[in-house]
């Protein structure tokens, strides 16, 4: 069995890469990173390091690496011939690797099973949005698409921090990690991925994930940062940060509980297994690291304004929430664009613009005038109206 996985970064080699290699597939990495590739190509193995409870070493080796720049050719070839193809590149990236699968796939033998094609990106849907790139650019035979290839979408988490200088290939990762497989669209014939979980119906989950690690892990780094607080494991262990992200987390739990129906007693021992995590001492995780991309962070859907959004519509202020995006609107880091980009949309439109800018809430909405609020605070002329 063959699998290609593009991304062969720490996520790809620590998290999706092993668990394919662990359900016995043949590993081809595609990547554009020309030292990484080349160290993968001429490495017969590495190691993937878990830390934290019950901590182990796996290593991973049958693997081949590609330059799906250089060699697109070898890469479509490979996929033509393959079982599943995943990717772990980045929500945005996906558009650039669709059209080499597109001609993948056009170029697979009649009668072959169809390819399995799975997005594992830390976004709602990715497999969607990959889907739609590849129906944009496939140009094969008239025999139906779907026929050939079944993309399912799934919720992937497992933290993987900045890795130590020296590493090489090797990965440091958390014990936990958690990849939960929509089955609906393969019919019965869902690959076998030990340690993959497979749901009819994937929704509560993605949003469980997103509205419970994400937004909880972004919200111990923002207001890790606002305390000069360098690592997210000790902004956790300052109990008045970690009672602010539990706040945070009880506003989430109340929705999700409400919303999908999960148990709370089951969705409150999540949250406390995922404050856990954060506390992992033995993960070089930063605040920095976490709390990049803040514009992104705050946009409509994401972890902290849908999930408010979401409560505000149902009569509930969201205050801890608030809180959070407060923190996030003061967060800078280092060669980020994105914390240059919210500033200069603060700095250069009235509160009221720049709040639909950012969070993309309207003024009719009931969370946009507590966000005009924080947003206002932020902008030249502080308390204009």
């Amino acid at each position: 069995m063959k699998a290609v996985h593009f991304g062969a970064g720490n996520i790809g080699r620590g998290f999706v890469g092993l668990l394919l290699h662990e359900a016995g597939y043949e590993v081809v990495f595609a990547d554009v990173a020309d030292a990484l590739i080349d160290q993968l190509a001429s490495t017969p193995s590495y190691d993937v390091h878990e830390v934290g409870e019950e901590p182990a070493v796996r290593t991973v080796g049958n693997y081949r690496a590609l330059n799906s720049a250089s060699h697109e050719d070898d890469v479509i070839a490979e996929i033509a011939t393959a079982e599943i193809v995943t990717t772990a590149v980045g929500p945005n990236v996906l558009k650039f690797v669709a059209p080499v699968i597109a001609r993948a796939i056009a170029r697979r033998e009649d009668g072959l099973p169809p390819l399995q094609v799975m997005a594992c990106e830390n976004a709602i849907n990715a497999t969607d949005i990959l889907r739609a790139e590849v129906e944009r650019t496939y140009d094969g035979p008239s025999l139906d698409l779907a026929s050939r290839a079944v993309f399912a979408n799934t919720a992937v988490d497992r933290i993987v921090p900045d890795q130590a200088a020296g590493q090489g290939l090797d990965v440091t990762v958390e014990t936990f990690f958690e990849w939960v497989i929509d089955r609906t669209p393969f019919k019965g014939d869902a690959p076998k991925i030990p340690g993959a979980t497979y749901v009819d119906d994937l929704a509560p989950y993605i949003e469980r994930k997103l509205f419970t690690v994400n937004t909880g892990h972004a919200a111990a780094a923002y207001f890790g940062y606002a305390a000069g607080v360098d690592k997210i494991a000790d902004a956790m262990a300052d109990e008045g940060i970690a009672a602010k992200v539990g706040a945070v987390l009880d506003e989430t739990k109340r929705l999700l509980v409400a919303k999908h129906g999960f148990d709370d007693a089951e969705q409150e021992a999540y949250v406390q297994k995922i404050l856990r995590r954060f506390s992992n001492q033995h993960l070089p995780d930063t605040v920095v690291r976490v709390g990049r991309a803040p514009l992104r962070k705050l946009s409509r859907k994401e972890r902290f304004v849908g999930p408010a959004a979401e409560l505000a519509e149902a009569g509930i202020h969201p205050a801890a929430l608030l809180e959070a995006m407060q923190a996030a609107l003061s967060f800078s880091a280092p060669d980020d664009a994105e914390v240059g980009a919210l500033a200069e949309i603060m700095a250069t439109r009235e509160p009221g613009e720049a709040t639909t800018s950012i969070t993309g809430l309207e003024p009719e909405h009931p969370l946009y005038g507590p966000v005009r609020d924080l947003v206002a605070q932020h902008a030249p002329g502080h308390g204009r109206v």
